[in-house]
């Protein structure tokens, strides 16, 4: 009986830490994380330097949310949003802090 509950508590937890979830915070890149493009500025917008960053230095495209930085799955729907504030739907995984993104959309 101990086994059956301690299995039944692990799958719920499995599946609590699966859930969707929906985050809100702002499109940048993660080498500048917290929207800070002052330092390596790669044009003459937030947007502009973010899509720079990632297409001619490697960067990856993040949601920073004001506290925390997620780096997302889905690397080409975020382009069109650059250092624009988004929801994202989708799953985190806590270890990696990396979002598999089902939708980004623009925040209201």
């Amino acid at each position: 009986m101990t086994h059956l509950l301690a299995g039944l508590v692990a799958v719920a937890a499995f599946s609590a830490a699966q859930s969707k979830q929906t985050f809100t915070g702002t499109i940048t890149d993660n080498m500048c994380a917290k929207g800070d493009h002052a330092q390596m500025r790669m044009g003459p917008t937030d947007a502009e330097c973010t899509t720079a960053c990632v297409m001619a230095h490697g960067a990856t495209y993040v949601l920073y949310d004001g506290k925390d930085v997620y780096t997302l799955s889905d690397q080409k729907t975020p382009e069109k949003f650059a250092a624009q504030r988004v929801r994202v739907t989708g799953t985190l995984d806590a270890k990696t802090k990396t979002i598999q993104v089902q939708s980004i959309t623009a925040a209201k």
